[in-house]
């Protein structure tokens, strides 16, 4: 049971960083090199996509037009990101503008040997197998590659998440000490002595039985 245990809480956990890696913004210094709009058909990976323009007709269709960003790092590998409201849905990141974003962007496409690098700020992953792309949040132009971004946002949120943890372990520990163990203390101490009168009791039918045999 104890492997049962540590496996389940592993898993739990693997999983939740999983959804925070996923979910908090990320910082990319990339240059711009295209940006375009795609007719995509949805199918399993559709959880990883956001939805339509805000103010537009919500509709449920297998397959629309998102808007693309297609980008290389410094160090020359590609990196495409898709551009979509999230509007008032999950994650918050309350974004209603991908049409000016996309607008932004174009301005900025510039070629590998008149560079602009801009720092572009997302969410999500990027996965080949399962057509996966991270949606681009907002942008800026930054003079070089070499640009450095302290993500703040991240930094404050995971402290202040892990203060919270900490905080609900600390109570919970001692409403543990307090409240189940001395509990838990009296039901093995019950056990503990029904043990013994019963071994005594045993012990006592023995010594009858070895009486009448020795007669």
């Amino acid at each position: 049971m104890v492997y049962v245990k540590w496996v389940i809480m592993i898993t739990i956990w693997v999983l939740f960083g999983a959804f925070l890696h996923y979910t908090l913004p990320q910082h990319d210094v990339v240059r711009v090199v295209k940006t375009e709009v795609r007719r995509v058909d949805f199918g399993e990976n559709s959880l990883f996509w956001a939805q339509q323009d805000t103010g537009q007709e919500t509709a449920v269709t297998t397959n629309r037009d998102v808007r693309f960003v297609e980008t290389f790092y410094a160090s020359g590998s590609p990196m495409v990101f898709r551009n979509e409201d999230t509007g008032w849905g999950w994650p918050p990141y309350f974004k209603l503008d991908s049409s000016n974003l996309q607008a932004e962007l174009t301005d900025l496409v510039s070629t590998k040997d008149d560079p602009q690098w801009v720092v572009l700020r997302h969410y999500g992953w990027r996965n080949e197998f399962f057509s996966i792309f991270p949606n681009a949040v907002a942008v800026k132009a930054v003079d070089g590659p070499d640009y450095r971004v302290t993500n703040w946002f991240n930094i404050i949120f995971l402290t202040m998440l892990a203060a919270i943890f900490w905080a609900i372990y600390v109570r919970w520990r001692r409403f543990r000490m307090a409240r189940i163990d001395p509990v838990i203390e009296d039901v093995e101490d019950s056990l503990y002595a029904a043990g013994d009168a019963i071994q005594e009791r045993r012990g006592r039918l023995r010594r009858w039985l070895d009486s009448w045999r020795s007669k």
